[in-house]
């Protein structure tokens, strides 16, 4: 099976202040794990900055251009209380959501079988008109568009297992019947949205919330009997995954207790729907993560299972 890896690293200069959570050393752990040779076979692309026409068709092209217009020649800028960005931080997003447009790219036209965008600053969170939780575009979402737009992808499907709830992702497909959402998030917690009647303006959103201290069981039982049927049921043509590996149980932001072979399993299941329903293409981009052991391990395991 061949796997696409985008990287550039550019996204490494993405600087959000010291001691910030969501760190540049988040990828360089990642680009070190992925840079062994038991990764020698993935396909290793830099990706080209999207347009601001591609991310348009997330966001609206005003909100583009106000958040590009923001980025600092030196020092910091904040587009919310936790969202900072630095003098590259521009470029960073572009080539994140570019990343999303090569995959897309190279996944439909069968060039790739499946990707990985090892990308920062991450998606999910960013709402149509809105950059927050360390967000500034939502990568996922221009990927989904750009599958529709360019490829004529008529139904796309996204899962994200990232502790926390991405609201953004829910926003901009709430009203799209042909557009589906599911998560595992540990609920409550940020950013407050999640809970499991939230259900898209044409049930095409599956939210299944997680306590806190939840553990392996709980997280397979949600997946197994809720967010994997009703992803199946969905018929998707492309399945698109954001892999935030923040529910971890050594993560020091959220309080949920899955192991690395958790997200081993995810995956699996996850790309078995893919090959079911739509030929196996499975994009798959990184969200949060934020203990740097744990990050790296998810990571290594989640790309081995797409390179399988």
């Amino acid at each position: 099976m061949s796997t696409r890896y985008y990287f550039h690293p550019v996204c490494i200069e993405h600087e959000p202040s010291p001691h910030h959570p969501e760190s540049p050393d988040r990828l360089r752990t990642i680009s070190r794990v992925l840079d062994t040779p038991e990764f020698d076979g993935l396909d290793r692309h830099a990706p080209d900055q999207a347009t601001i026409e591609q991310i348009s068709r997330a966001h609206p092209q005003g909100y583009v251009e106000r958040v590009l217009a923001m980025i600092p020649q030196e020092g910091y800028a904040r587009i919310d209380a936790d969202t900072i960005v630095s003098p590259k931080s521009g470029e960073a997003a572009l080539r994140a959501a570019g990343a999303l447009i090569g995959a897309v790219d190279a996944v439909m036209t069968g060039a790739s079988d499946n990707a990985f965008c090892a990308i920062r600053p991450p998606g999910h969170h960013a709402e149509p008109e809105q950059g927050m939780g360390f967000c500034l575009f939502n990568n996922v979402a221009v990927g989904a568009e750009h599958a529709r737009a360019a490829h004529g992808a008529e139904r796309v499907a996204v899962m994200d297992f990232d502790v926390h709830h991405g609201n953004g992702t829910q926003a901009m497909f709430w009203d799209e019947p042909d557009l589906f959402y599911a998560s595992t998030h540990q609920w409550p917690l940020y950013p407050g949205t999640g809970d499991k009647s939230e259900r898209g303006a044409h049930n095409n959103i599956v939210n299944a919330p997680l306590w806190a201290g939840a553990d392996s069981d709980a997280f397979r039982d949600a997946m197994e009997s809720v967010v994997l049927p009703a992803m199946a049921d969905f018929e998707p043509d492309l399945v698109m995954i954001s892999a935030g590996f923040d529910a971890h149980r050594r993560d020091p932001l959220a309080q949920l207790a899955l192991e690395t072979e958790d997200f081993v399993w995810a995956t699996e299941e996850i790309r078995k729907i893919a090959e079911r329903k739509c030929g196996g293409r499975l994009i798959s981009t990184l969200e949060g993560g934020y203990d740097l052991q744990a990050l790296g391990d998810c990571a290594a395991a989640h790309v081995k299972v797409l390179m399988e």
